[in-house]
């Protein structure tokens, strides 16, 4: 088995681009032997508990409605040409996603965690739900298998936060300045939304590696 960590944040696009060009190109080679684990990074670990107005957010971010216009117009096209229609209208408040890691870790203990990632990309991106909304990730764990009113009661609580929070600030000192970020055979590290054609050739080299080691 080859373990590929991918360390990402719910409500970055490229990360959503990435994990969607990733996922084609294991569809492609479905004799793989890799497995994924996601991990927690904040794009915005100062965020209010309750998220801000999703304008405001890109405006101050981003220096203004035009810069904002400019990134998201280019994030749009990059996501039109994979296949992926993003309804960034609908999206009315960036979340904090503490509570979305949360998510993942436990989904990560029932080998859920792919259907709960694409779950909230899809809640965010093409629904415009708050994934900051305890409702909204109860239903994403309920449809990806798991058991809802058990991540209803721990969502009420406080476990894990500080953990989610830990190796979010272990991921920055370790060098992580932006995801997603892909770390192959705890080795070799990828930034950024890879095309798909980069990750046919990296499984096709990892296929070929373990069969010449047995």
């Amino acid at each position: 088995m080859t373990k590929i960590d991918i360390i990402s944040d719910p409500i970055c696009p490229w990360c959503y681009i990435g994990k969607t060009r990733l996922d084609r190109a294991l569809e492609a080679n479905p004799n793989h032997d890799i497995i994924i684990e996601w991990h927690p990074f904040q794009l915005n670990p100062t965020m209010p508990a309750d998220g801000m107005d999703r304008r405001e957010y890109l405006e101050t971010k981003f220096g203004g409605q035009e810069g904002a216009i400019k990134v998201y117009g280019q994030i749009d096209q990059a996501a039109r040409d994979n296949g992926l229609e993003l309804n960034f209208a609908g999206i009315k408040r960036t979340p904090n996603t503490v509570d979305a890691h949360r998510l993942i870790l436990w989904a990560g203990i029932e080998g859920k965690q792919n259907a709960v990632v694409d779950r909230l990309f899809k809640a965010y991106f093409k629904e415009g739900r708050d994934i900051s909304e305890h409702s909204v990730l109860v239903r994403i764990a309920d449809a990806a298998g798991m058991d809802g009113e058990a991540i209803r009661v721990l969502l009420e609580g406080d476990a894990d936060k500080s953990d989610i929070r830990e190796r979010d600030k272990k991921s920055r000192q370790s060098g992580v300045q932006g995801v997603p970020c892909f770390v192959v055979d705890n080795h070799y590290v990828v930034n950024g939304a890879q095309p798909t054609e980069m990750w046919d050739s990296v499984i096709k080299e990892i296929a070929e590696k373990n069969k010449a080691t047995g």
